[in-house]
C-alpha cells in the first residue's frame, strides 16, 4: 500500500517538475524554442479593478527564428487581480496570432511539421502557450498555430495564421516542402 502511494506521489512530482521546466524529457522542445523571444508592443486594459491590478490584453511581436522574413503578432490576455499579480492565477486560453511575410523569406534549416518555436507557462503548474510552425507543401504556405495546452484537459483554445511564400523583389520564393523533415 505504501509503495503504491509513494509511486503515485513520485509520478505527480515528476509531472509537476517536467511541466515547470518546460516539458517532458525527449519532448518537442528544441534549441530554437528557447531562441524566440516575444517583443512587447502595447497593452489594452480589459477590466478595471479599483483595489488590485487590472486585466489586460498584451500584444507582442515574435520573429520565427528558423524562417527569416516572417513576423507574428500575438494577442495574449493577462488576468490581473492579486492572484495574477502574484503569478498564481491560471491565465486565460484565448490567444490569437497573425503572421505575415515582412521581407524575402529565407528558411535557415529543416523543421518538423508542428514543431514548437516558442512556449510560455500560463499557470503556476499545468498550462502553457505554444506557437508551432508547419508547411502546406501543395500550396507553399507556412502555417502557424498558437494554442494553450493543459496536461489534463488538452488544448481546446487555438488560433491559426498562414503565410503564403511569395517572391520578394528579384528574389525567388523558396519551397517550404524542401525544408520539411519526413
Amino acid at each position: 500500500m505504501m509503495r503504491r502511494f509513494f509511486g503515485g506521489l513520485m509520478l505527480v512530482v515528476g509531472l509537476v517538475l517536467a511541466n515547470a521546466t518546460g516539458g517532458l524529457p525527449g519532448g518537442a522542445d528544441t534549441a530554437l524554442a528557447q531562441e524566440a523571444e516575444p517583443e512587447f508592443i502595447f497593452k489594452k486594459r480589459t477590466v478595471f479593478r479599483l483595489l488590485s491590478p487590472d486585466a489586460y490584453i498584451r500584444v507582442h511581436a515574435i520573429d520565427d527564428p528558423l524562417v527569416e522574413g516572417v513576423a507574428c503578432h500575438l494577442a495574449v490576455p493577462e488576468v490581473g487581480g492579486w492572484k495574477g499579480w502574484a503569478g498564481l492565477a491560471e491565465e486565460r486560453s484565448e490567444i490569437s496570432i497573425a503572421c505575415r511575410q515582412i521581407g524575402p523569406i529565407r528558411i535557415k534549416g529543416k523543421f518538423e511539421q508542428g514543431e514548437d518555436f516558442y512556449r510560455e507557462r500560463r499557470s503556476f503548474l499545468f498550462k502553457k502557450m505554444q506557437v508551432v510552425r508547419g508547411c502546406d507543401k501543395r500550396r507553399n504556405v507556412l502555417v502557424y498555430l498558437v494554442y494553450s495546452d493543459k496536461i489534463i484537459e488538452g488544448s481546446p483554445k487555438n488560433s491559426i495564421s498562414t503565410v503564403p511564400i511569395m517572391p520578394w523583389g528579384d528574389q525567388p520564393a523558396p519551397k517550404c516542402a524542401d525544408f520539411v523533415e519526413e
